[in-house]
């Protein structure tokens, strides 16, 4: 029976650990210095508390990273501190510039790195059609771990790096669209002109749109970071990432309403246009 590590339980990364109980693997966790929302999402998932991280690396063949993206190079190197030589599964929403760093750190270590980039919501369930694109010489392993489970696998290729950029691309427009008409929402009520131009778009794109930017700023505090490595990803590719860095802090000023009921839009624009 394989013994797999995740870092660490978060609202995606319990769903993808209960992913990997569906092949009868152990599924390890560590709940030193973690709250109890946490703890719920860890036994909901089915997960195994091995108590300290230590102890989770220490017993783990495989190492399942799934983290905010500030976190990813702290975490790889934590796990390498404690001397990890096993399979280890870059699964953060990182640009591919700082995969090939974390791999390069993983092997001088001993160790082995598959890329992956998770897109789609939590994969508590297969009709959610959350997808852990993979790429990297052992790929083929991780699709194995996650057989039978809610969680969809693709290869991209053998590259580390590739599965990195396909997640940097999807979310650039996702996320990176609604920050933008999350600013375009702002300017116009800054002027004066948000009825006018609700007017302009029609009922139904309005309707939309406000429900698109208030629902998703429960999450607006970890799209800061994602942003951010997507800014870096176009950057790195010789585009310019100034959008993505703007996106980045159309973010930060809704990231009050973390954990929060879902907002009026009125609320959303008004933390929007706090600094005006």
């Amino acid at each position: 029976m394989t013994t797999i590590g995740l870092i660490n339980p978060g609202q995606m990364g319990a769903s993808v650990g209960a992913a990997a109980t569906h092949s009868d693997a152990t599924v390890l966790w560590a709940s030193e210095g973690r709250s109890d929302a946490t703890r719920e999402r860890a036994e909901r998932g089915g997960l195994t508390d091995a108590g300290t991280l230590g102890q989770l690396v220490k017993d783990a063949e495989i190492i399942l990273s799934v983290c905010p993206p500030s976190e990813a190079t702290t975490v790889a190197s934590t796990v390498i501190r404690h001397g990890f030589k096993g399979l280890y599964l870059e699964g953060n929403a990182i640009a591919p510039g700082r995969t090939h760093e974390i791999n390069t750190m993983l092997a001088d270590a001993g160790a082995e790195m598959v890329d992956g980039g998770i897109i789609g919501g939590p994969a508590w369930r297969k009709e959610a059609g959350t997808v852990l694109h993979v790429s990297g010489p052992s790929a083929s392993t991780i699709v194995d771990l996650f057989a039978g489970s809610p969680l969809h696998l693709n290869i991209i290729s053998k590259d580390i790096g590739a599965a990195s950029t396909l997640k940097m691309a999807f979310a650039a427009y996702t996320k990176g669209s609604t920050a933008l008409l999350s600013a375009i929402l702002a300017l116009a009520e800054i002027a004066g002109v948000r009825e006018h131009l609700a007017h302009q778009w029609g009922e139904t794109f309005s309707t939309e749109t406000a429900r698109r930017v208030s629902a998703n700023t429960a999450k607006a505090w970890r799209f800061v970071g994602e942003m951010e490595e997507i800014a870096a990803t176009f950057e790195g590719a010789g585009l310019p990432g100034g959008f993505h860095q703007a996106a980045a802090e159309v973010f930060r000023r809704q990231a009050e309403f973390k954990d929060q009921p879902t907002p009026k839009l009125d609320a959303v624009l008004t933390a929007m246009n706090k600094d005006n």
